[in-house]
């Protein structure tokens, strides 16, 4: 693999849901995400699943280099506020360690300024 750059772009559920970079660089990464009407739930807020899609693709250009092919080996979620259809949802990936071949990151998930979901993923790195 060539970096979270080329892993973002071939990767078709992220893209087809509209995920797009901001800002990609070792250990960190910013996307973006405008929440459709088809990932609304039966409450009439967004599906979870589309939530922790966003977090866990940022978690994922975070945490791979080039080079490396480094996947979830955890992740979970707390969802602080519901979403609506047309929300704007951006995921920040922040490193927070990394030993052997694991490693730690934190993943906010906001509409503006506000905080609707954190999410906490842990890496394992396959192959480099």
């Amino acid at each position: 693999m060539n970096g979270p750059a080329e892993m973002l772009a071939a990767d078709k559920a992220s893209t087809a849901l509209g995920i797009t970079p901001v800002e990609l660089r070792d250990g960190y990464a910013l996307l973006r995400m405008k929440v459709a009407e088809n990932m609304i739930n039966g409450h009439g807020i967004a599906h979870g699943g589309y939530v922790f899609l966003l977090a866990d693709t940022a978690f994922a250009c975070a945490c791979n280099r080039a080079g490396s092919v480094t996947v979830a080996a955890t992740a979970e979620i707390d969802f602080i506020k519901p979403v609506q259809e047309g929300d704007e949802l951006v995921a920040e990936a922040v490193e927070r360690t990394r030993f052997g071949r694991s490693g730690i990151y934190d993943i906010t998930v906001r509409r503006g300024t506000e905080i609707v979901a954190e999410f906490r993923g842990r890496s394992r790195t396959l192959r480099a």
